[in-house]
């Protein structure tokens, strides 16, 4: 049938050609969707590259093979004179649509495929491909309202300009989002998987997702903590990622000591101190330089009379002792630091300040347990007691030995 005779056909039976081209429409889907859909989900399926299943997933195939048929239905609109303005236009409309949706499906894969990489270093670049999909959808809708309306897309965005401070003030929070989302990406202030922690919003977790308008957090109790974006950058916040990077996490630690127990050591202390394996050199050698004093300056009067080691010296040089000897604690590439705080009414504070050799939060607590511990049940052996609140036990003790 040529295509002079085929217009004449259609126009003599105007319900027999509707029903011909809808069936010629669903065949072309049927078609399009056992080739292109099916085509593209069994070639993703038996390649081992997992990069062609996520770009199969965000792509959403049998809803791109409606494309074959409205292509088909545009083409094909003139041979119905009568409706083919409205064919063309529906047609238009949604093949339009239908490539929009299939172009942000290939920035989310794109977007997921460059977090998946080996060399992704948590930098986000969702923020911007959430611009691009912005600028998508008002190019569609532009276009759409040209297609509805037969104008130029000019003439309407000529129109748009009139409309600018309307337009600000409906995406000023996107605008203040997308600055923001600048500012932290030159800066480097957040990625993905830093530890973060934000008083203001009560959250204190990882970073699982930046887009343009949030920040997404996963507390530590596994609740979701969400951030505008153009918020963070007014808000007092902790990052957590200069210790990962460094390989260490501090430990700062104090507790008390008994200020009553604090007393010059007497030889037979030096001599049962001088035992210990980690202090024995520097108990030596602070007694050199005790002797050596007093055979200069013999005979002395009072204790008072030149250099005396206290048992707090010694416990303070065992504490150091000890760190350095540990096996998960830095002893050179980070501070080492034991020091006596000023004397209050609950006692002498010794703070000790380290840096341990991870950062898994389950070994860190275990590590600063043990030696906590440790240092706590050494201290008896210097002569000294650690000060606390007096209990109930205490009260119920001296009252029993009176």
């Amino acid at each position: 049938m040529e295509l002079p005779d085929l217009k004449a056909w259609i126009a003599g039976n105007p319900g027999l050609a509707i029903g011909a081209a809808a069936l010629l429409f669903v065949l072309i889907y049927l078609l399009a969707r056992l080739i292109f859909g099916r085509g593209l989900l069994y070639i993703a399926a038996r390649t081992k590259n997992k990069y062609d299943d996520i770009v199969v997933k965000k792509l959403r195939p049998f809803r791109a093979a409606w494309l074959a048929s409205f292509i088909i239905a545009y083409t094909f609109a003139y041979l119905a004179p009568e409706v083919q303005t409205i064919i063309q236009k529906v047609a238009l409309f949604f093949i339009l649509w239908l490539s929009a949706l299939t172009l942000i499906g290939l920035l989310d894969a794109f977007n997921e495929i460059y977090e998946r990489t080996p060399s992704y270093t948590g930098v986000s670049i969702q923020g911007y491909l959430d611009i691009a999909k912005i600028l998508i959808y008002l190019v569609s809708i532009i276009l759409s309202i040209s297609i509805i309306t037969g104008e130029s897309p000019l003439l309407l965005l000529g129109g748009l300009g009139a409309l600018t401070a309307v337009l600000l003030l409906v995406f000023q929070d996107t605008i203040m989002a997308f600055v923001a989302s600048i500012q932290i990406s030159t800066q480097n202030l957040v990625r993905e998987g830093d530890w973060l922690e934000v008083p203001s919003f009560e959250a204190n977790g990882t970073v699982t997702n930046m887009s343009l308008y949030a920040i997404k957090i996963q507390n530590g109790d596994k609740t979701i903590s969400v951030i505008p974006t153009n918020k963070i950058m007014g808000t007092a916040y902790k990052n957590w990622r200069g210790m990962k990077e460094s390989g260490g996490r501090r430990i700062m630690r104090s507790f008390s000591l008994d200020q009553n127990a604090v007393k010059f050591c007497t030889p037979e202390m030096i001599k049962r101190y001088g035992k210990i394996d980690l202090i024995k050199e520097y108990i030596a050698s602070r007694q050199v330089l005790v002797n050596d004093y007093k055979n200069k300056r013999a005979p002395l009067d009072s204790p008072l009379d030149g250099p005396q080691i206290t048992n707090v010296e010694i416990f303070r040089a065992y504490i150091e002792a000890y760190l350095k000897n540990h096996p998960q604690i830095y002893s050179e590439k980070m501070d080492l630091i034991v020091r006596e705080l000023a004397p209050t009414s609950t006692g002498l504070p010794v703070e000790l300040i380290v840096f341990t050799k991870t950062i898994n939060w389950n070994e860190y607590e275990r590590i600063q347990a043990e030696i906590i511990d440790h240092l706590l049940a050494a201290a008896r052996f210097f002569d000294l007691r650690l000060f606390q609140d007096p209990a109930g036990s205490d009260f119920a003790s001296a009252l029993r030995t009176r």
